[in-house]
């Protein structure tokens, strides 16, 4: 049964490995981000480069997921391409390359039309440039993506 909140929406209580793969109940995970995470973009992209850099793409996600969902519509897509980037990552963090390359390529072509106006500083070219790389290369060199120059 999955966990849910007081007004019976989904929640993840389980706690979660460095990865975010669900770990039995009673285990010590590391904590993620609120269901309820509200950041503006820049401080958002500040924390999920933190959290990349300390190799927890799974809540690297986390935190720009929730900016995709209140982004509004002229950069909805920008912030799910990012998040499916730290996604991509995930999956590579996890051995599931094939996964990682499909994520990794679709949140490339995503995050393209963004490339020649990149709103908050965001290095688009870079980051489609590095997910490209990665989707085709996964054992070449660290698992890591520069979100701003």
């Amino acid at each position: 049964m999955r966990d849910r909140d007081e007004a019976g929406r989904p929640r993840n209580a389980r706690p979660r490995d460095a990865f975010g793969r669900p770990l039995p109940h009673d285990a010590t995970g590391i904590p993620t981000m609120p269901d309820d995470l509200d950041m503006p973009p820049t401080e958002a992209l500040v924390e999920a480069q933190r959290l990349l850099d300390a190799d927890r793409p799974f809540h690297a996600h986390e935190v720009l997921e929730a900016v995709w969902k209140a982004a509004p519509e002229p950069e909805r897509e920008l912030w799910r391409g990012l998040a499916q980037v730290a996604v991509g990552i995930t999956h590579l963090r996890r051995g599931n390359t094939r996964g990682a390359d499909a994520l990794l390529s679709r949140a490339a072509e995503r995050l393209v039309p963004y490339e020649a106006d990149p709103p908050h500083g965001i290095d688009v070219q870079g980051v489609v440039q590095r997910a490209r790389h990665l989707a085709g290369h996964p054992q070449e060199g660290p698992i890591t993506v520069r979100l701003r120059s």
